[in-house]
């Protein structure tokens, strides 16, 4: 089922649902993709030794130019897909400020050229690139490797 386009910025997507991907081979959402895995057409899905990475979700289901909630288990992940610069950023959700799950909802910039996410409560923002607090606190915010392929966004987790 896919949302309609105005619930996209404040939506959590569970990792539930069984997927395809591009060579036929299905695995579910949030499944880990380990390196050398291969796919029923002999198609390495990963890129590199020693990484995992774990689907988050389709491009569509991103608000551009904003952030999208996944959970994986217990821990939850903010995506953003930074339209004006083409690239996809991921950070924990948490705000360390108040320990309040709101990043993903928050609005992203820049800060001399580093993207950066404010909280929506706080203000406190945090760059992108390497989760350290842009207003000089001693909080910063935890960071993930994140890729697009064929339509769907990896976290490596």
């Amino acid at each position: 089922m896919q949302p309609n386009q105005s619930n996209l910025q404040n939506q959590t997507v569970n990792i539930s649902a069984q997927e395809e991907t591009s060579a036929g081979k299905e695995i579910s959402d949030g499944e880990e993709i380990s390196t050398g895995k291969e796919t029923s057409t002999g198609e390495v899905i990963s890129v590199s030794d020693q990484i995992s990475w774990r689907r988050a979700c389709r491009v569509e289901e991103a608000a551009p130019n904003g952030g999208v909630c996944i959970r994986f288990d217990q821990e939850q992940v903010a995506i953003f897909h930074f339209t004006r610069r083409n690239e996809w950023y991921a950070t924990q959700n948490e705000c360390p400020h108040k320990k309040q799950m709101a990043l993903s909802r928050g609005m992203i910039g820049t800060h001399l050229d580093d993207p950066k996410i404010a909280c929506p409560f706080h203000k406190k923002t945090f760059s992108l690139r390497t989760g350290q607090c842009l207003n000089g606190d001693e909080c910063s915010i935890k960071t993930y490797p994140v890729k697009e392929e064929n339509g769907d966004v990896f976290v490596q987790i």
